[in-house]
């Protein structure tokens, strides 16, 4: 109803009993006014003083925890050409099964029978070592024998170099008493003849002593030649000693020199046996080279070299495999501005690519959809895009992580630090000053320290 006259209605009318009219009419719109921005203001001023955590927000994406645990690309050891595969792409594999089979295509490995005739090799060495073993080891018998050989002649040289010393000294005892024979025997004979020309002594005794001195004179000849003729066997056994020694050590160097020959072939034997059955080691390895086994259980990803008759180079890429039980984690990039913010043990949530979130990153209590993490680990040194990474584990004290989950999802972290008031962050906020980088603990400590 428009109103136009100039009698109010109103004041004839009371509408005291008309609730819904009463509710109809106007009021002053300047207390409404001064009663919604008090009550504005009032709660502006409140949200002022509520706790805001600050934070790091940062990019990441889903790994796994270990190394050993994260997708892995698996390559050929061997050149050779692909034969047979055994499984398809995306198929679950355990470890050590079969996922395909190579074949060779040097020629030095193209012989079906490698193996065995290397061991033949291998064998027919080791028997020539044995040999030159056996030779070695009768040279040593045959040094020992000539060793107590040479003992024995020296022992026997020396007794008879004992006896010929013994026989002179008797030779020359004899000797010497022939002369001392002699000299009397000569002396009785100028007697007796001084005797016969007196006239005392008759020609028969004279000639009789005469015949005696000859046989006196004899023995002194002979004598002497005994005493020679031993000087001679004294002169023999001593060159026979030195004779045994110098034909001992001949026969000796000689013996030693077969030995120490038979020991340098017998080791080149052992050299060549062991090369050889480092070579059949080589060709027994490469041979289970030739079949390509899974390296862990896992779901075969992508395959890079496909077909049939395919010809691959060593250390060549075949596929991919990602590990099928495996610990996940976040790998985060941070600035380096914000790395002392960040230390191991301090809370993350994430917003997981897939699950929708609703997040107030000052209140991570009433956020939604988000994900709890743990920091356990954190780089020394900047990356090529000049972030450090952080790795972040499932906090077991929060909801666990979907089961869906995969490596390689993308992550937003959110890394939480202090609880300030807001008014605190707005004014850090408008003046750039990086968050908190001590504790709450950290700061109390230090103000009961400085008092």
């Amino acid at each position: 109803m428009l109103n136009i006259s100039r009698t109010k209605i109103k004041e004839s009318i009371p509408f005291s009993g008309a609730k819904s009219l009463v509710m109809t009419l106007p009021v002053k719109e300047a207390q409404k006014r001064v009663r919604i921005l008090t009550a504005v203001v009032l709660v502006f001023f409140l949200i002022l003083f509520l706790p805001w955590t600050q934070n790091v927000r940062s990019k990441g994406y889903v790994t796994a925890l270990r190394p050993d645990q994260r997708p892995q690309t698996i390559h050929s050891i061997i050149a050779g050409r692909i034969e047979k595969w055994y499984v398809s792409e995306g198929a679950y594999v355990a470890k050590g099964d079969t996922i395909l089979q190579i074949s060779e295509i040097k020629d030095e490995y193209f012989d079906s029978l490698l193996l065995p005739r290397t061991q033949q090799q291998v064998d027919s060495k080791a028997l020539s070592a044995q040999s030159y073993g056996g030779k070695v080891d009768a040279l040593k018998n045959q040094i020992e024998a000539l060793k107590r050989n040479n003992i024995l002649k020296i022992q026997q040289a020396n007794n008879k170099l004992k006896m010929a010393e013994l026989k002179v000294e008797s030779d020359s005892i004899k000797f010497q008493q022939a002369q001392v024979n002699y000299e009397i025997g000569a002396q009785q004979l100028e007697r007796w003849e001084a005797l016969y020309k007196e006239g005392l002594r008759s020609l028969t005794d004279l000639e009789s002593r005469r015949l005696k001195f000859q046989d006196v004179q004899t023995k002194v000849i002979a004598a002497e030649n005994d005493y020679l003729s031993s000087q001679n066997a004294l002169i023999s056994a001593q060159i026979e000693l030195e004779t045994i020694d110098n034909e001992f050590k001949d026969k000796l160097a000689k013996a030693e020199s077969d030995m120490y020959s038979a020991m340098s072939s017998q080791f080149d034997a052992e050299a060549t046996v062991s090369k050889l059955e480092n070579q059949y080691s080589n060709y027994e390895a490469r041979t289970g080279f030739r079949y390509i086994l899974a390296p862990q259980n896992g779901y075969l990803a992508r395959a890079i070299q496909v077909g049939i008759g395919e010809t691959i180079k060593e250390g060549d890429a075949i596929l991919n495999i990602v590990p099928a039980d495996a610990s996940l984690a976040v790998e985060m990039y941070v600035q380096p501005v914000d790395l002392p913010l960040i230390k191991v043990g301090n809370k993350v949530r994430f917003i997981f690519d897939g699950w929708p979130a609703i997040v107030f990153s000052g209140w991570p209590q009433i956020s939604n959809g988000t994900f709890g993490g743990v920091v356990v680990a954190m780089d020394q040194f900047a990356g090529s895009n000049n972030q450090y990474r952080v790795l972040v584990i499932e906090d077991p004290e929060e909801e666990p992580w979907p089961e869906m989950l995969r490596m390689g999802s993308g992550a937003d972290g959110i890394a939480l630090l202090n609880d300030v008031p807001v008014w605190y962050e707005i004014w850090r906020q408008l003046n750039g000053f990086p968050a908190d980088y001590y504790t709450q603990e950290q700061k109390d400590q230090l103000a009961k320290e400085k008092k």
